[in-house]
Formats: C-alpha cells, structure tokens, sequence
C-alpha cells in the first residue's frame, strides 16, 4: 500500500530532508546539500516565498518512507514567459515505478488546483539552486552544486509521461597540452576595440561594494533569455552576497568593465567543496568545517558557478576575457582541473569557449515537461 502525504509536521520535515540522505548512503558520487540551508525550505520566511509557493510531499509503501517530491509554483518565471507552469523538484524515489506515479501525481493534481497546465523539471525556485536530471555520468561525483541520482530515475520519469525539453553537458576541463598563445592575442585585441579593462578588488567585500548592484544587472541582463532563470529579488541577492562571502576567493573571479565603468562580463568559480560536505551528510560538523576550511583555502578543484556577458557584447569574443584567466589558474594556480558545471548544449558561445581547453564532456542532464489534462 502507498500513502502520500503531505509534508507539515516536524517529523515529516526530517523524513523529507533525510529520505536522499538515507537513498544514498554510501554512494561515492553523491554530495548532499549543506543540512542546515535545505532545512529553510520549511520556514515561512524563506527567501523565495516572496515570488512562489510550494508543496512537499512523502511517499510511504507499507509504511516505510519510500519516496519524495516538491512541487513550485514560480509566479516570477510564469510572469516573465506568460505560461502556467509547476516546476517539481527534490525528487528521490526507490526504484518503484507505483511510488512515482503516485508522488508525481499529487504534484500534478496540486499544480491542476492552482490553473496550471504543465509541470516540469527537476528544476528548484531559480537556477541558483540545483536543477536537471542526471541522464549520463552515474560514475562521476557530483560537484556542491549539482544533484546526483541514479540511472532509474529517468525511466522512472519517462514512464509517467514525460519528456525531454532541455539538455546541459558538463566537462571537466584542465590547461591544453600547448599553448600558442591565439587566447591572449584575441583578448588583448578584443580589451583594446570596445575599451574594455579588468576590475580589481581588495577582497570580497570590496567587490561587492564597488560592483555589487552592477552585477546583478548584469546577471539579469544576460540570463533573461536562459530557460528556467528568474530575476533577481532582493532576497536572492542577500542570500548570494553571503554565499559569495563565505567560499569565493578572488583569484577566481574575473569581471570586465567597459570605459564606462559598468560590467559587461563576469566569471565567477568557487573552490570545490564537495569532498568536505560529502564526509558529514551536508551537516556542518567541527570536523567537516575543518575540511571545508581547508577546501576554500588551498582547493585542488574549482566549480564554475556563473558565467554572463552583457547581450550587447555578444558574439564578439568576449568569452576569451574570461578564458585568459582561467587558463591562467589551470597552468599556474595548482588546480587540478575545473568543473563547468551545467551548460546548456544549444549554448554556442559557452560550449565554443570550452573547446580551447583539454575538454572531457562526462555528464548529461534533462529537464522534462508534461502537458496536464485540464
């Protein structure tokens, strides 16, 4: 027998959190969220709920804890493409097709009862958190930013009927065997005809200070168009400063500002934390945050966490501006490699950047829709 319940009291709250925890222990390539920021979901302050609402269910066959899902109503992206779209994320299941096609359909008729006629995902309240499923790379480990699941999931998901929409790639990229030195020699050309120059900063609160606001527009600007984004909210940018904070180091982060002074492009990595995390389960131990102080202060892998170029920029090399540095890191900055993270395959300028670098492509992830029968 499955029951699904939604999720209210504190002990089906810790079921929730727990459940991928539980799912995955063991698994070498799995890398929890920190415990204590997935715990917020549940507050009535948490910094989305300005712009969205959300259900949290529970699936129990014969009583054990079986599955998960959340549904999101995210009124900002609604508005911004004019749909009527549920995102579901947070999704974890056994490999029981009867436990999904019931915990996807309460997030379906829950997204009915709202007038809404589509459901897609995984995807949470902005890209800033984790989004896409897994499809190719169950060998590879998850960076902090990602969210690993296993194979079955997409069949999982298929079977309920729905189907592919979007695709992103990951690579694990490292200095090319030779340099010639045609990536200097084109950011050089392309910094001298629009007047452009690097911005400097003493430390992490000083860049904030001097770019913060242009940074954020800038975010917008250049991810309007991304599937699946939404425009920054005061909330967001308060929740990324303290994020930036906490694990940004300076030496990777590069922002390009034009004779103006404004951004018009930025590159933004963070030390690779998810060794750290893995060890504790997400949850900030002594003993982990040792570990992840050690992470952000000597890392031996960088994640990239944003890339934007102002769309007036576009399509005249200013991908290299960004390229330079990096490749600067990956030969003298005693990283190992870096993960690009989630890069959307019909990005040209993205996926052409890359291909300057030793490239390996070794993860896939989907986002899937289903039209609801209303």
């Amino acid at each position: 027998m499955i029951d699904i319940v939604e999720v209210r009291t504190k002990k089906q709250q810790r079921e929730f959190l727990n459940f991928p925890l539980k799912l995955y222990k063991g698994n070498p390539y799995f890398c929890p969220p920190l415990y204590g920021d997935e715990k917020k979901i549940f507050r009535a302050d948490y910094v989305y709920y300005d712009q969205s609402e959300a259900v949290y269910y529970n699936a129990y066959k014969d009583g054990v804890m079986a599955g998960r899902i959340s549904g999101i109503l995210q009124r900002a992206h609604n508005k911004k493409t004019g749909e009527k779209r549920v995102r579901f994320t947070r999704f974890d299941s056994v490999n029981d097709q009867a436990v999904a096609d019931a915990l996807f359909e309460a997030v379906e008729k829950w997204a009915a009862s709202k007038g809404m006629d589509k459901v897609f995902g995984p995807l949470g309240f902005s890209d800033l958190e984790r989004e896409g499923l897994l499809t190719k790379g169950f060998d590879q480990p998850s960076t902090f930013e990602e969210q690993y699941n296993y194979e079955y999931y997409q069949h999982l998901i298929e079977n309920r009927g729905y189907v592919k929409e979007a695709i992103w790639n990951e690579s694990r990229i490292s200095a090319p065997d030779a340099h010639d030195g045609k990536l200097e020699r084109l950011a050089d050309a392309v910094m001298r005809r629009y007047k452009l120059r690097y911005g400097e900063a003493k430390n992490a609160s000083d860049f904030i200070k001097k770019y913060g606001d242009a940074f954020f527009e800038l975010l917008d600007k250049a991810y309007a168009d991304i599937y699946g984004t939404v425009p920054f909210t005061d909330g967001m940018k308060k929740m990324l400063i303290s994020n930036f904070k906490l694990i940004v180091d300076l030496r990777y982060v590069c922002i390009v500002l034009n004779e103006e002074n404004k951004p018009v492009c930025l590159g933004l990595c963070f030390p690779s934390i998810s060794e750290a995390v893995r060890k504790s389960d997400g949850r900030l131990t002594p003993a982990a945050l040792i570990r992840l102080l050690k992470a952000i202060k000597k890392p031996k892998v960088i994640d990239f966490g944003l890339i934007g170029v102002d769309p007036e920029y576009a399509n005249r090399g200013i991908g290299a501006l960004v390229a330079v540095p990096v490749m600067n890191i990956l030969e003298n900055g005693g990283i190992e490699y870096a993960e690009t993270n989630l890069n959307l395959v019909g990005n040209a300028q993205i996926q052409n950047m890359w291909g300057r670098f030793n490239r390996v492509i070794h993860k896939e992830r989907c986002s899937y829709i289903k039209n609801l029968e209303v």
